[in-house]
């Protein structure tokens, strides 16, 4: 038990003096305002203990569809600290219903199953998907009962997670797709970044720099 202890701790020595070498390394190369933004009013984060990264997207925007597997390969590198996770971005009834599509898929635990289709059906096969019978298809193709999912694509706990969603969005003050949040305070954009690559840089700056801001408390 003690050798686990001390293993344990210079794992996590190693791991803090990395993120300070790093976050000294990119200091000057990424600025707030110039490449990424500091939210005036932090949002809370769902699990302070860890680093947060929430990406704001929407599966009829392209840039999304060709960001998913970049973003998911750096989520599969990230170590245990990092709490990475998706949240749909909502400016019209369209996206609502993409919004409720995607909390549907969560709450049904079907989401690993439909979350890529869905995007390749939305940017190659060019599906609008707004129609509420073609999306039970979608759902049903992937075996899920049809009235299950009538019910839980209109349930209490899906309206209410769309509405957590659409005022998460509004907090971070997004303006466009796809959007990194970390830890509540600071958005990152491929605008601002200078692509989506550029993007998980800045992003591994910001984590770094909240890592030791913890490891410090």
């Amino acid at each position: 038990m003690h050798r686990k202890f001390q293993i344990h701790t210079v794992v996590l020595s190693v791991l803090l003096i990395s993120s300070f070498a790093l976050f000294a390394k990119a200091e000057d190369q990424f600025v707030a305002g110039k490449h990424y933004q500091l939210l005036e009013q932090p949002v809370r984060t769902r699990d302070s203990s860890k680093v947060e990264v929430v990406e704001v997207f929407w599966y009829g925007c392209s840039h999304c569809y060709s960001f998913e597997p970049l973003v998911q390969q750096w989520k599969r590198n990230q170590s245990d600290d990092v709490d990475f996770w998706q949240s749909p971005a909502i400016w019209n009834s369209s996206m609502e219903t993409h919004a409720r599509m995607f909390f549907t898929a969560k709450s049904l635990k079907v989401f690993d199953q439909v979350h890529e289709p869905i995007f390749a059906m939305m940017n190659v096969e060019r599906k609008r998907l707004t129609d509420t019978d073609d999306i039970e298809d979608i759902f049903s193709d992937f075996g899920v009962d049809r009235e299950k999912f009538r019910k839980t694509f209109t349930s209490f706990s899906v309206n209410s997670q769309v509405k957590q969603a659409n005022a998460r969005a509004r907090s971070y003050k997004i303006s466009g797709t796809p959007e990194l949040v970390v830890n509540g305070k600071y958005r990152v954009s491929g605008r601002e970044a200078g692509g989506q690559t550029e993007m998980l840089k800045v992003v591994d700056f910001l984590i770094n720099k909240e890592r030791a801001n913890l490891s410090s408390q």
